[in-house]
């Protein structure tokens, strides 16, 4: 369990210590099967989202299963990159992570502002579908050490989504290669999440 608290803590910031962690054994898909929302608009997305889902080649039911409900905070700044600001609760205090998103190839595409200080070879971030007033799925890739981890994250703007969102969230991660195994639904709390990032 610690250990993959880390890891969530590391993936938020995208650092790349993951040394003490397995290779996972289920590849990232080539980012042309990965969708990305038609015509993004910036504006509309960014706010606070709740992570509602989670499902990621680096997650295993059985150890994440008491993960923590947080929030993430996209605010759009002047160059169209994002100020994303993650507050969550690790044991009794609330931790917060602070980076830049920036806009990479097509709208909705982004990398990680200052990559090479976090030691990443890669890192990508892809809105693949939301209606941005209820719900998001984003996909997160970071490599490291040549080897690849993903995760993809079910956005709300509330604490509770409907179930065909999350059956849709469900659908759409096996449709990446993953499992029932790797995918969580964070258990809601009401510290850290309720004060603005």
């Amino acid at each position: 369990m610690a250990v993959r608290l880390l890891w969530m803590g590391l993936a938020l910031l995208g650092i790349a210590q993951v040394q003490g962690q397995a290779r996972p054994q289920i590849p990232a898909p080539s980012l042309h099967r990965v969708p990305l929302q038609i015509n993004f608009l910036p504006e509309e997305f960014q706010g606070t989202w709740y992570v509602v889902g989670l499902s990621g080649n680096a997650f295993r039911r059985a150890e994440d299963a008491q993960s923590k409900m947080y929030t993430t905070t996209y605010e759009l700044q002047g160059d169209n990159s994002y100020k994303v600001t993650s507050r969550l609760l690790r044991g009794d205090r609330c931790d917060t992570f602070v980076r830049t998103f920036v806009q990479k190839g097509q709208p909705g595409q982004f990398t990680l502002g200052n990559i090479e200080s976090y030691q990443l070879q890669d890192y990508v971030v892809r809105v693949m579908t939301t209606n941005y007033n209820e719900y998001a799925m984003v996909y997160f890739k970071k490599t490291v050490d040549n080897t690849d981890y993903f995760k993809i994250t079910l956005y709300g703007r509330s604490e509770d989504l409907r179930p065909e969102l999350k059956e849709g969230f469900v659908r759409l991660s096996k449709s990446m290669g993953l499992t029932s195994d790797n995918i969580i639904f964070p258990v809601k709390v009401e510290e850290c999440i309720h004060v603005k990032a």
